[in-house]
């Protein structure tokens, strides 16, 4: 039988209490064989994923808490792992607040619960997780991030409905973008890499598909984001690292088949060859909705200036 991906390693996974994408990348990475902590407010919804890590052969430690505090048990998560599993390897930082409204119409309070979950508790783990990664010379970080952190084209804009342009979600997110990259160049050749990842589309989770969110043109299923971030992970971090990627682009690069979230089948429908399609599906439904060239990241900006002439 081959070596596991993740054999040897710890692991600590934010925001795992729901059956969603912390709950998805957890089992993934205890299949592959390491330890993993999981991190959130609800108790039931972390038993229940330490339940479904230890049903595979997993070993899972659970540390409930508020990120949204800075005092709600968040600078203890990393010791809390040291003790009971050893020096963390592998950093996810998937906890997340979202949420639309008018940017005026958002209170101070709300401003400061996104960015302490989607900003500050993330730097917070970063920090206490890079000087031991450093001095083992390896480790990896990955930081879940969303579509609604790229500046839109525009005028005329696509998000121009009222609470439609994703100010408190988005500039949090971009935020972390932005930290990410940051510590992907200061971690650089150090054997540590640092990566955001981006859903495609919406992801199937249990809430939104109970929920009847799921629109058949514009989702995903939970594997190819665990998949996903397994691979950055798992990448050489003297390669895959600074990425924001894209969950279904970076499989395409990668080639990498996508399996269940055991890691023992490979999900129909959902592999490198079947993703081209579904990506531009994506996109053109995006189109329809005023944003065309979605997965490009451009916009309108000034030219740059050929020759000091052109400035006379």
């Amino acid at each position: 039988m081959s070596r596991r991906s993740c054999e040897g390693t710890v692991a600590l996974v934010t925001g795992a209490s729901q059956g969603g994408t912390g709950t998805a990348i957890a089992l993934r990475l205890a299949a592959e064989g390491a330890k993993v902590a999981i991190t959130a407010r609800t108790v039931a919804g972390l038993e229940a994923t330490k339940d479904r890590i230890e049903a595979i052969g997993g070993e899972c430690l659970v540390l409930p808490c508020d990120l949204a505090d800075p005092d709600g048990g968040r600078k203890e998560l990393v010791e809390r792992t040291v003790r009971a599993f050893g020096p963390i390897d592998t950093l996810v930082n998937n906890a997340a607040v979202n949420g639309y409204k008018p940017f005026e119409t958002v209170s101070p309070s709300q401003l400061e619960t996104s960015l302490q979950v989607n900003l500050w508790a993330p730097w917070e783990l970063m920090c206490a997780v890079i000087g031991p990664m450093r001095e083992r010379g390896r480790g990896a970080i990955v930081n879940l991030t969303t579509f609604a952190a790229e500046l839109p084209p525009g005028p005329p804009f696509p998000t121009n409905k009222p609470g439609k342009a994703g100010f408190v979600y988005g500039s949090a997110k971009a935020a972390l973008n932005r930290l990410t990259v940051a510590a992907a160049s200061e971690c650089e050749g150090q054997g540590i890499s640092v990566n955001g990842l981006t859903p495609q589309a919406a992801i199937a989770t249990p809430a939104l598909v109970a929920g009847g969110w799921i629109d058949e043109a514009m989702y995903e299923p939970l594997d190819t984001m665990a998949e996903a971030a397994l691979a950055l992970c798992t990448g050489d971090p003297d390669v895959l690292t600074g990425r924001i990627a894209y969950s279904l682009q970076l499989l395409v690069e990668l080639r990498r088949p996508v399996r269940d979230l055991h890691g023992e089948e490979l999900v129909a429908g959902w592999q490198p060859d079947d993703l081209p399609a579904v990506i531009a599906r994506q996109e053109a439904n995006l189109a329809e909705r005023g944003w065309p060239d979605a997965y490009t990241f451009g916009r309108v900006h000034s030219p740059r200036p050929e020759s000091p002439e052109d400035l006379r």
